[in-house]
This record gives C-alpha cells, sequence and structure tokens, in this order.
C-alpha cells in the first residue's frame, strides 16, 4: 500500500471534545482511522460530523482531547503535509467569473500540481467539455463535481469528503466512489460524511455512526449488524395453495408477516437463522425458492438512533 502500511494510522482522535459556549457539540469522541481506509460518518444533522471534520482539518481546536492526522497535529502541520490532504466541504463556492479550468489550475499551482494533471482530472470527473465555460453556468451538481476535482488535485494521502455526492445523478455517484475505489487500492485514505446510506453501505470498510455529538457505534456493516442483533427477513416462494401450510410449520421458527397464495414473507434473528434453513430445507420440493434479507445500513442506523443513548 502507497505511503504506508495497513496498520498505520491515518487519523487519531482520542478524548476530543469541542463546545461553542455552552453547546458541546463533539462529546469524548474516540476514532482512528487506518492508512487506505474507506471511513464513512453518518448521523442526523446537528449531530457533529461536519465539526469532528474540521477539528481533523486543523481548522478549529479542540477543547479537550488529541487529534493527530498523518502523524501530526493538523492545526500546526506543515505545508508539505497539508498537500497530502484533500477536502471537499459540503457546500462548494468558487468564482463565478473564472472558468472550470482556471479554478482548478490556481488549485493546483496552491498544491504544486502541472496542467496535465489538472486535464486528467477534469476528465475523470466528467468535467472535460464543460472546462472552458465559466462556473456561473454550471448546475450545482457540475460545481460539486468541479470541487471533487480540486480535491484529488496530487494524488493525496488523505480525503475528507463532507456530503460529496450531494447534487450528483445516479450515474455520476458510482463513478465518484469508482474513483475513491481506485484511489484506496493505491493506498489513499478517506473520510466521508454522507446521509446517503444505500449509496454508501457498499463501498464503506467501516462505519461511524454520530449521535448528538458522541459516536455510538463503529466497524463494518457486518459487526453493526451483530451488534444490534436485528432480525433477518426471509421470503419464500412456495407450490401453488400450499403457503398456508408452510407458514404454519414455520411459526415457531420466527414471525410471520405476509402469506399469500405463492409466498411467505418471515424474520428471525440471526442466532436462530441456521434453525430456520434447515426446517426450510426439509420442507421440499414445496419450496421454488427463497431470499435472504439481512439488516441494511437504514435499518441498523434507525436501531442506534432509536435506542442508543450518547455516552
Amino acid at each position: 500500500m502507497a505511503e504506508g502500511t495497513a496498520g498505520e494510522k491515518a487519523i487519531d482522535v482520542t478524548g476530543v471534545v469541542k463546545r461553542y459556549g455552552d453547546k458541546t457539540v463533539v462529546c469524548d469522541v474516540d476514532l482512528s482511522v487506518r492508512a487506505g481506509e474507506r471511513m464513512v460518518l453518518i448521523g442526523h444533522n446537528g449531530a457533529g460530523k461536519t465539526t469532528l471534520m474540521k477539528l481533523m482539518l486543523g481548522l478549529t481546536h479542540p477543547d479537550a482531547g488529541s487529534v493527530r492526522v498523518l502523524g501530526s497535529n493538523p492545526a500546526t502541520a506543515a505545508a508539505e503535509q497539508r498537500r497530502a490532504i484533500g477536502y471537499l466541504p459540503e457546500s462548494v463556492a468558487f468564482h463565478s467569473a473564472m472558468q472550470g479550468r482556471e479554478v482548478l489550475a490556481f488549485y493546483a499551482r496552491l498544491k504544486g500540481v502541472s496542467a496535465d494533471e489538472c486535464r486528467s482530472i477534469l476528465a475523470q470527473v466528467g468535467l472535460d467539455q464543460a472546462a472552458d465555460r465559466r462556473v456561473s453556468t454550471y448546475s450545482k451538481g457540475m460545481r460539486q463535481r468541479l470541487g471533487l476535482a480540486q480535491a484529488m488535485l496530487g494524488k493525496p494521502r488523505l480525503l475528507f469528503l463532507d456530503e460529496p455526492t450531494s447534487g450528483l445523478d445516479p450515474s455520476l455517484r458510482k463513478q465518484f466512489y469508482d474513483l475513491i475505489d481506485t484511489l484506496s487500492l493505491s493506498g489513499t485514505t478517506s473520510l466521508t460524511s454522507s446521509h446517503s446510506l444505500n449509496e454508501v453501505e457498499a463501498r464503506a470498510d467501516r462505519i461511524a455512526i454520530m449521535k448528538s455529538g458522541a459516536i455510538v457505534a463503529c466497524g463494518t456493516l457486518a459487526e453493526l449488524s451483530q451488534q444490534t442483533d436485528l432480525p433477518i427477513v426471509v421470503r419464500l416462494r412456495v407450490t401453488a395453495n400450499q403457503a398456508s401450510t408452510v407458514a404454519e410449520r414455520l411459526a415457531a421458527m420466527g414471525d410471520i408477516h405476509r402469506v399469500n397464495d405463492h409466498g411467505i414473507e418471515l424474520s428471525c434473528l440471526g442466532t436462530g437463522k441456521m434453525a430456520l434453513f434447515r426446517q426450510v430445507a426439509g420442507l421440499g420440493e414445496v419450496i421454488e425458492d427463497m431470499d435472504v434479507l439481512p439488516p441494511r445500513l437504514d435499518d441498523i442506523y434507525n436501531h442506534y438512533m432509536e435506542n442508543q443513548q450518547p455516552q
């Protein structure tokens, strides 16, 4: 992995507290992100996600605790280290009279990046045909893509992305995450804040859930699913007119939600799924098909929002 190994910490936050007046917006947060990892930060509006990201960028200072980014305090980091970081804020704003190419060239000079890389990145984000247009003519999605382009300049070791796909259509969202995946393979670490839960669940190595300034859970999707012990949903397609009989035989294995002429939907906890599968297998050819639906990220998120109180 470029610029280090998987064991290195690109971000290490310990016991961080941030207050504005008498309001605590980040409360005793611990979070570490390994080099090359794709970390996603989710939470309600006002949960503290953007403030935590600004602390990691050195744009504001913690009232307590420690923040280390690429091995240093981001507030006092050297210029060379700052050039190794890319940042895409939630709301991007560029000079409307400048051309897209001029905007990117301006940021490239700050990072010491060549014009050739500017052209390549504009093509990657789908703006090569609009590079000579003024930013004032750009749609919201185009401005967002230009913001992503400036964040990618210089092949950064670490990317901070705050709601990066806002204003992008589904095709461009996929292209964006494909780019992040490619950068991750070369060693780039990313911390992405997002409200699009189903969009990021398959693109994150780990997910941190924030609520009222605190991180209430952090782990892989499988780990979070196991911690919440939410039920799986099983959908069965059965031989015509056999659904009621099958439902009676499976009634003790889980909660039956729906029965019709050709199908049954039921749920059970993860600890009981193998027993349910064995029971279904024993029913023989009456079972024509089976779909197993594990908890989605939005199910896990809602569980923590409804049940978990911040420490």
